[in-house]
């Protein structure tokens, strides 16, 4: 088989954040209308952007989880867009917000096939079980 140089590419990027505050999630719903609040159905409001395209939850604790973006800096861009859009909205946020990237997932692209029988056996700390997952 033929040497190909691998090709990654990071398919999500979740961040989490907090502004150290109690926020009223009904409020929010109230001035930004696209949000989604289902509180019956799921503590956390959904406010999501399309540049950068993410989602960010926010909850009345005031703290934060951003997902759907490519980079660490983009998870970063949108949770401060969604701060700033907030205060726009005449929503009191205090402090700027303090975000850690929690998880980055990524795809790899080898260029060939995988024998992942074999692999499993050879490769220390690995398992394969198809019924459980194809990969």
């Amino acid at each position: 088989m033929p040497q190909t140089k691998p090709i990654v590419s990071v398919e999500n990027v979740v961040a989490s954040a907090s502004v150290d505050q109690k926020i009223d999630l009904n409020e929010i719903t109230e001035k930004f209308p696209d949000t989604e609040y289902h509180p019956e159905q799921f503590p956390g409001l959904v406010f999501r952007l399309q540049n950068p395209r993410t989602a960010t939850l926010i909850f009345r604790t005031g703290k934060m989880v951003c997902t759907g973006a490519k980079s660490e800096d983009m998870a970063i861009k949108a949770v401060n867009t969604v701060v700033q859009k907030l205060r726009k909205g005449k929503i009191k946020i205090k402090n700027d917000a303090v975000i850690t990237v929690q998880n980055i997932v990524a795809a790899i692209n080898l260029g060939g096939k995988i024998h992942l029988e074999k692999a499993a056996r050879t490769l220390p700390r690995s398992m394969y079980e198809p019924e459980q997952l194809p990969g």
